[in-house]
């Protein structure tokens, strides 16, 4: 592997580990609210893929304690380092007063380093793009785009709800405001050739961005891509499959992206598919071993 994970771009970049606290700041979504539709994309489940975040009823400050709480042991005495991670739902989609006062709470935490803002390409107005850039010179922003796929087949049939060119115009933008852009990208989308998923892959590593995740795609409970999973409608990936996927996608990324994720684990309360995927730590003993 080439490239290096988050784990050693924030050793080499801050001189240790930085631990993640996912927020729900109790935002919505235009594909929920009726802009766009009202279920979200098919596999979203009814948390807005924030099933790890925190009680939205808390505050910024007492969701990021919370946070501490369950990192547990894990974290170093004395001063710890954190991401505050928006996670749930579109953290963008709200009125810039009310982001600022969410955001600007994240960042006054003082053991808060990054922020990390979960979003879609179409939810980026100017004046949200003058607010994250105001705030990057106070710390780190971090924006992290719901991609999945560049096939306009597939993000019609995920019910994804805007264009490609819209993503485009959204890594243009946060680039020239100097704003670190991570994109999201699901392997295993129904109806994808291992082709197609690559080219949304080097698609990404050609954009510009600076780091990537990849996931796995799970299917939950109360999605309506678990209805056409139980309706046979297609089938998962094994891990055998997704290591080497995982291995050629790598292979067509530029060397200095950073790899965020190779996988993903669902709420196993949730989980209907792939099963495999429930079990974390086997699922990434396999990734190494087959990417050294």
């Amino acid at each position: 592997m080439r490239q290096r994970t988050l784990h050693e771009y924030l050793t080499e970049t801050y001189g240790r580990k930085l631990y993640k606290v996912s927020i729900n700041a109790g935002l919505s979504c235009p594909n929920r609210d009726g802009t766009l539709g009202e279920r979200g994309c098919i596999f979203c489940s009814g948390s807005g893929s924030g099933d790890f975040a925190e009680d939205p009823q808390l505050s910024v400050t007492e969701q990021i304690d919370r946070g501490k709480e369950r990192i547990g042991d894990k974290l170093p005495k004395g001063d710890p380092a954190l991401i505050a991670y928006f996670q749930a739902f579109t953290n963008t989609y709200a009125p810039v007063d009310r982001l600022r006062k969410l955001y600007t709470e994240a960042l006054e935490h003082p053991e808060v380093k990054i922020l990390s803002i979960a979003t879609r390409p179409d939810c980026l107005a100017e004046d949200v793009l003058d607010l994250l850039s105001e705030l990057n010179r106070i710390k780190p922003v971090w924006v992290e785009l719901g991609l999945q796929t560049i096939h306009e087949k597939t993000a019609a049939y995920i019910r994804r709800g805007y264009p490609l060119n819209v993503y485009d115009e959204a890594v243009r933008n946060l680039k020239a405001r100097g704003i670190e852009t991570i994109v999201h990208v699901i392997l295993g989308l129904p109806g994808e050739t291992e082709e197609e998923m690559l080219e949304t892959v080097r698609y990404v590593g050609e954009s510009g961005v600076s780091g990537i995740k990849l996931q796995l795609l799970h299917v939950l409970k109360g999605t309506d891509l678990a209805d056409d999973y139980l309706a046979g409608k297609f089938a998962c990936l094994s891990l055998e499959t997704y290591t080497e996927l995982v291995r050629k996608a790598l292979d067509v990324l530029p060397d200095d992206i950073v790899i965020h994720r190779m996988t993903g684990d669902g709420d196993k309360k949730l989980l209907i598919a792939p099963l495999w995927s429930a079990n974390k730590k086997k699922v990434i003993n396999t990734l190494h071993h087959a990417l050294k």
